[in-house]
């Protein structure tokens, strides 16, 4: 979106208004650069803070599509600092962390170690950091807050992941970024955990296209927990278990992460409806976990 942005910049003015708009400079040492292309990469910074957990395939996936719309492109190794903290705790407890044990420690102090890096460079940079969490991660609080969660502004938090992924379909074709195919072929995943466990968003959540139909029906139209499950049962796109078990998931993990969805960047309003609590979803942070409401399932 943002060289997107430049592009059409550029369409309506020339480069020198635009760069004078922009509060910049043409410095280029690289000749090589497009107009479009340096402007981009001195609006847009993006960073890879890999781990062993990192494969290389969103590695390639995230420099590709930087190269190609011009951002700045930076990527470094956290696991030296990682292991830093991970020492310091095990040595103030007198307890060793194992992923058979303490699986949600050691995922979100991953998250965590790289919001110091990337809020640093946006302060060099004199930058605005965008957090990349969307709607549907923000439903069920699956993000680290403090980690991925860190920014100034959330530009697709009012939006969901299905329409995300469209979305991306759409653009490689309609503004022909052909790194985004690497992108496209990905299977979203938060890549914590080791890489032989092939740890996918879906299988930690449900898939993300019943979610939505959950959502919808729960948040947006205000349904009971037995309504929720019995319109979409009617459907019969979802085995009955696996449709209970989603259901139950959604509804327990909504009301456990309220205090996060109040703690999210700013977002915008982009759809019928989003679940910012500061303009459009109310919901108290200490409540029921719907303990009787899901005794019907």
């Amino acid at each position: 979106l943002v060289r997107k942005m430049v592009d059409f910049g550029l369409e309506e003015i020339d480069a020198e208004n635009l760069l004078y708009k922009l509060g910049l400079k043409i410095n280029k040492t690289d000749h090589a650069l497009s107009n479009n292309e340096y402007i981009t990469s001195q609006l847009l910074h993006c960073a890879y803070q890999a781990t062993e957990n990192s494969s290389q395939n969103t590695f390639l996936s995230a420099m590709e599509l930087a190269k190609e719309i011009g951002a700045t492109f930076y990527n470094w190794q956290i696991d030296d600092v990682l292991k830093l903290y991970t020492k310091k705790m095990e040595e103030a407890t007198n307890y060793s962390l194992t992923w058979e044990k303490d699986d949600l420690v050691l995922q979100n102090i991953q998250a965590r170690v790289r919001a110091p890096f990337i809020w640093m460079l946006a302060n060099m940079k004199n930058g605005l950091l965008l957090s990349t969490s969307n709607r549907s991660e923000g439903d069920v609080g699956y993000c680290t807050m403090d980690g991925d969660t860190a920014g100034g502004l959330a530009p697709i938090a009012g939006v969901d992941k299905t329409f995300i992924q469209h979305w991306l379909k759409w653009a490689e074709k309609k503004f022909k970024f052909n790194s985004l195919k690497h992108v496209n072929n990905l299977i979203p995943t938060a890549e914590l955990r080791p890489l032989e466990t092939k740890q996918t968003d879906e299988s930690d959540l449900m898939p993300y296209a019943l979610l939505l139909q959950i959502e919808k029906l729960a948040i947006h139209e205000k349904l009971s927990t037995k309504q929720v499950f019995e319109t979409i049962k009617k459907r019969n796109e979802y085995d009955e278990e696996i449709l209970k078990t989603s259901v139950q998931k959604f509804y327990r993990l909504w009301q456990r992460n309220q205090w996060k969805r109040d703690r999210l960047a700013p977002s915008f309003h982009l759809d019928d409806f989003n679940v910012d609590p500061k303009t459009w979803c109310r919901y108290p942070i200490l409540s029921g976990d719907f303990e009787e409401e899901l005794k019907y399932l």
